[in-house]
């Protein structure tokens, strides 16, 4: 992403205590800038719309984002990581701990485990495997990819 983008949306997205995990810029006839945010305890709707405007303004008067962002019109998406979204920083592992995730290694076969303890290296996962649970630490680097899985009708911890 351009930097003129990002120094605008960052300040802003900074001042309302939240972390900036992606922005994108997609072309074509309808483009549209997606930034994404992230928080401890998830981000609201409301505090979505506030930054949405927020960002929409800073972007219509700053001289640098608009000669990026082009004349033409555009539509602005400001929305939340979602459980969608692969966990990629060590930030992600953190924010995740007690869910249930899917893992591809880069050496290995796919494993689901759920995450105990993250820190800024590795993930220690608990695996269930042959009737009883094995922790299994994964340093960052070692894998390929990795999603939180939805849990519909997980029971609640006693």
């Amino acid at each position: 992403m351009d930097d003129r983008i990002a120094a605008v949306v960052r300040d802003i997205v900074a001042a309302h205590g939240f972390d900036l995990d992606d922005i994108t810029l997609g072309g074509g006839k309808r483009r549209m800038l997606r930034v994404v945010v992230d928080a401890e305890g998830g981000v609201g709707i409301d505090a979505l719309g506030r930054l949405s405007r927020e960002i929409s303004q800073a972007l219509d008067t700053d001289a640098g984002a608009q000669a990026v962002v082009g004349a033409g019109a555009y539509t602005l998406e400001v929305t939340s990581r979602g459980t969608d979204r692969p966990l990629v920083i060590a930030r992600h592992w953190q924010r995740n701990v007690g869910r249930l995730v899917a893992v591809t290694p880069i050496e290995g076969d796919h494993f689901t485990g759920r995450v105990a303890h993250a820190d800024e290296e590795a993930v220690t996962l608990q695996v269930a495997g042959s009737g009883q649970s094995e922790e299994r630490v994964v340093p960052y680097t070692q894998i390929r990819a990795a999603v939180v899985q939805v849990e519909l009708n997980r029971k609640k911890d006693s």
